[in-house]
């Protein structure tokens, strides 16, 4: 059960219900537990959607996929089981293992770096940093970095309040044994 239950429709203010419809509208998407839950302040709602973008220009660097584990590898490594669900099921509906991805020496050299942020509070070694700033560009490295840091900031959202896995996720929450 999350600590902050999302924003009800009866509740809702103008300003949010407008921020909630346009967003839809741009992305295409849903309001999902945790959008609710950030409508209880419309600034917040703001700052954390301007993840979508940054996740655009993501995707453009490293491609569709690339993209994808990128941000599930740093949400795994951040412990999110919500924000981890939400990858896994594009993973697997893209035909994917998220437990067993085949990646090439550079893809995997993307995925060790966004852990490393993850797991080390952005303390990542000299040989993850110069692996991957060795490949991209002085532009690109500063938008994948932002981007890690942005969806740590998700995954520490969700993890502060507990959002509730949305119904649509739950048969991607991975099984245990």
């Amino acid at each position: 059960m999350a600590r902050l239950s999302p924003v009800d429709d009866i509740r809702l203010q103008p300003a949010v219900k407008e921020a909630f419809e346009e967003h839809v509208r741009q992305y295409k998407g849903r309001i999902t537990n945790m959008k609710a839950s950030l409508g209880h302040s419309l600034l917040a709602f703001e700052v954390y959607t301007q993840w979508y973008p940054l996740y655009k220009q993501v995707e453009e660097i490293a491609g569709n996929r690339l993209a994808w584990i990128y941000a599930y590898s740093i949400s795994y490594a951040s412990d999110c089981p919500l924000c981890s669900t939400f990858f896994r099921k594009i993973i697997i509906d893209a035909g994917e293992k998220p437990e067993n991805l085949v990646l090439t020496e550079t893809e995997q050299k993307l995925i060790d770096f966004g852990s490393s942020i993850a797991k080390n509070k952005g303390r990542i070694t000299d040989e993850i940093y110069h692996a991957v700033a060795d490949y991209y560009t002085v532009e690109e490295l500063v938008v994948l970095i932002a981007f890690a840091g942005q969806m740590i900031a998700t995954n520490i959202f969700n993890n502060v309040i507990e959002t509730d896995i949305d119904e649509y996720l739950t048969p991607y929450l991975p099984t245990t044994h």
